[in-house]
C-alpha cells in the first residue's frame, strides 16, 4: 500500500498587501513563518513553496517518490493556477508560481485539492500565530 502524505498549507496578510504568515501541516509536523509584506494571494503561494521544501526535508527522495502527496489549500486561485486551470496573470505570481512549478519536478504523486477554509483550520491558525507574534500580541 502507498503511504499518503497530507500537506495543510495557508497563507494570509493583514491589510492586504499588509504583514503576511504562512501556516504548513505536513502529517504531524507544523511550521509558521511570518514573511513581511505580501498579497493574500502571495502568502498562499510562499506556503506552498515552504511546504515544498519542508517535505524534501523531512521526507528522503525515495520516500517521496513512493507516496501520494496530496496538497489541501484554501485558495481556490492559488490551486486552480498550480494545476493550470487559471492562467497565472499577475508578475509577481507567476515568479511564485515557477518556484512551486520546479519544486514539484520531482514529486511523481503530487495532487493539489483546494478545500473550504473551515476544513484548513490548522494551518490557519498557525498563520495566525505567526502574524500575532510579529506583532508582539504573545
Amino acid at each position: 500500500m502507498q503511504k499518503v502524505i497530507k500537506v495543510f498549507t495557508d497563507g494570509g496578510s493583514r491589510n492586504n498587501p499588509g504583514q503576511a504568515a504562512v501556516g504548513v501541516v505536513i502529517n504531524d509536523h507544523k511550521f509558521k513563518k511570518a514573511i513581511g509584506i505580501r498579497t493574500n494571494n502571495e502568502a498562499e503561494y510562499e506556503a506552498v513553496i515552504l511546504a515544498l521544501k519542508k517535505l524534501k526535508e523531512l521526507f528522503s527522495q525515495d520516500e517521496i517518490a513512493k507516496s501520494e502527496v496530496n496538497f489541501y489549500l484554501d485558495s481556490e486561485l492559488v490551486c486552480k493556477q498550480i494545476k493550470r486551470e487559471y492562467k497565472v496573470k499577475d508578475e509577481k505570481l507567476a515568479k511564485l508560481f515557477l518556484k512551486v512549478y520546479n519544486l514539484t519536478l520531482t514529486i511523481p504523486n503530487i495532487k493539489f485539492h483546494h478545500i473550504l477554509r473551515v476544513k484548513n483550520q490548522e494551518a490557519d491558525k498557525l498563520v495566525n500565530e505567526a502574524l500575532d507574534e510579529q506583532e508582539g500580541k504573545i
